[in-house]
């Protein structure tokens, strides 16, 4: 079966999407997206990525597209065109087409929207062995808060990952602080077992998936503490995971080849991914 996108109001063969080529998103990567996932045939924490779209295209003074009922059909229709059972959607809103100038026009201007999906298996086996992490500088702009197509520097901080063998590249700002990585929230879990994440503020996405645990954590007792930690704490940590739509939680062994703890997933990775999987699998 081929695939199905949704461009600008038509539903298109996947191969045959376009946009116009002066879309700002295009020449600027003047627009904004998110990633759903999709379980079981139902998307994953919608309303909240919906809130978060809608906030980034205030921030970036994007209109919206189409009002949010309308978008809530048109991402299901997606889905159940693609017949996606498990996988994600993906949305994009640019500022839309106009002639090339930096400043927006002042009329004629319509946001664009991309929607499409696809199938993807879970992470299992990385999941239950854990993955490698390496560190790169942070070189982004100061609004990582804002879930922008503008990934360039993710872009080269995931390949650099991928070049090294690892699974994710963890950001390291000037204070010697990690971030988090190119497409993840970073975690550690200190040597008191108190589950650490940076706050989320103008230089991390508040990630849906974090949210999520932050509440998961909450419900089950765990101690949490949202404040900033260095690499070499995270080197130090008895454990440390990622989360992210895409990924869950998943459990980090290694940083610049540095052992985790004993080199294996720990106790409360392992007890956070079993409780962010019953969470997910209670939406079926």
């Amino acid at each position: 079966m081929s695939r199905i996108a949704y461009v600008n109001g038509r539903y298109v063969p996947h191969a045959d999407a376009s946009v116009h080529i002066e879309d700002r998103g295009y020449q600027f990567a003047d627009g904004v997206y998110e990633v759903v996932a999709v379980t079981g045939g139902r998307l994953v924490d919608e309303l909240p990525h919906l809130d978060r779209l809608d906030r980034s295209l205030r921030e970036l003074r994007i209109a919206a597209p189409m009002s949010r009922a309308a978008l809530r059909t048109v991402l299901r229709e997606v889905v159940r065109r693609n017949r996606v059972a498990n996988g994600i959607v993906y949305l994009q809103v640019t500022r839309g087409a106009a002639p090339r100038d930096h400043a927006f026009p002042k009329s004629g201007l319509f946001p664009a929207l991309v929607v499409t999906a696809r199938s993807q298996a879970p992470k299992r086996s990385q999941q239950d062995d854990g993955v490698a992490v390496i560190t790169v500088p942070d070189i982004r702009w100061k609004r990582c808060d804002i879930k922008s197509v503008s990934l360039l520097p993710n872009v080269l901080a995931k390949q650099t990952a991928v070049e090294a063998g690892a699974y994710e590249a963890w950001q390291i700002a000037a204070d010697g602080c990690v971030t988090e990585g190119s497409a993840t929230n970073a975690w550690i879990v200190s040597g008191d077992r108190a589950l650490v994440t940076r706050p989320a503020d103008e230089s991390t996405l508040d990630g849906i998936t974090r949210r999520t645990v932050i509440d998961i954590a909450a419900r089950n007792g765990y101690r949490l503490e949202e404040r900033g930690f260095t690499l070499e704490e995270a080197k130090r940590a008895a454990e440390c995971f990622l989360t992210s739509t895409t990924s869950w939680v998943m459990p980090v062994t290694s940083i610049d080849g540095a052992r985790i703890g004993d080199g294996a997933p720990g106790p409360l990775s392992r007890a956070l991914l079993s409780h962010y999987a019953d969470y997910v699998a209670s939406l079926a």
